[in-house]
């Protein structure tokens, strides 16, 4: 089985990135009249270096549990070079990713990392790289197991995945305006935005990659309002730019819950709950 690694793209890619970053700083200054979040960007690349260094190990590990519980056992092979075998693999990565994303928001546990991609308090083009150092921990990557079970290669669905994370970069901007059409087909900068937001009305909307179709089918799609000013990072912000405490801020809080928690049930859902849960708290609407 061909191994996929992931730091080889983010070492091609990077570049481009900080190109994109430096002409998105000129723009962004002399459309807002005021500094780029330049210590944002400076803490994301911190995290982003944290991710490149832990996704070692990350990678031994998921890739060695998809190559020896998975792929030994699949139910089919399908063919790699078949015109129709990316296409099919595009929208099944497409649909799993939607039900990872989304699971990532509603289930503590895997919130613990995703919520660091979600601290920036600005939206700038440098937040697409924030990205958590604990993805096996959080078992974002049981999601992907069925398309390996199912038959595709390992290093096709995790080459597909790299490239709806490239396509994600672009997204992470205020400098581009809704784009008509394409709004609600593709995730574009103004449904982005929306999935960043800390407001009441935004929370938890806007899953998709690279599509925003799955969005639609189940409900969780939302357009930006123009009239709304958007509030970004997160519900209970961090002003730490300290890579570490970005990282491994909800991790701490989930332990001092645990540590206090009443009974198992409560650990339970401190653990596999909706983040905010507590005793006491309301149930979600």
């Amino acid at each position: 089985m061909e191994q996929f690694h992931s730091s080889a793209y983010f070492l091609y890619v990077f570049p481009i990135f900080l190109g994109a970053i430096l002409l998105e700083a000129w723009i962004y200054r002399r459309q807002y009249a005021r500094a780029y979040p330049w210590k944002d960007s400076v803490t994301s690349l911190g995290v982003a270096l944290g991710h490149q260094v832990t996704g070692v190990v990350n990678q031994l590990l998921i890739q060695g549990i998809m190559a020896v519980f998975v792929w030994q056992y699949r139910l089919f092979t399908v063919p790699d070079r078949s015109w129709w075998s990316y296409p099919l693999l595009f929208v099944a990565l497409e649909f799993a990713y939607y039900w990872y994303h989304r699971c990532a928001h509603e289930v503590r546990l895997m919130w613990a990392t995703h919520s660091t991609h979600h601290s920036p308090n600005e939206m700038a083009l440098s937040a697409a790289y924030r990205l958590g150092w604990t993805p096996f921990w959080s078992m974002s990557w049981v999601f992907f197991l069925p398309l390996v079970w199912l038959g595709f290669n390992p290093a096709a669905v995790f080459g597909m995945l790299a490239i709806s994370l490239v396509y994600q970069f672009w997204l992470h901007t205020r400098l581009i305006p809704p784009l008509g059409w394409l709004e609600g087909i593709l995730n574009t900068p103004s449904a982005h935005r929306v999935h960043h937001a800390s407001n009441p009305e935004y929370l938890d909307k806007n899953y998709g990659g690279i599509l925003m179709v799955f969005d639609r089918m189940f409900g969780t799609y939302i357009p930006e309002a123009s009239e709304l000013e958007i509030r970004y990072g997160l519900v209970h912000r961090i002003e730490s730019q300290n890579p570490l405490v970005v990282v491994f801020r909800e991790w701490i809080n989930i332990a001092k819950d645990l540590r206090h928690a009443p009974g198992w049930s409560a650990r339970w859902h401190y653990v596999m709950g909706r983040p905010g849960w507590g005793p006491d708290a309301p149930p979600p609407a």
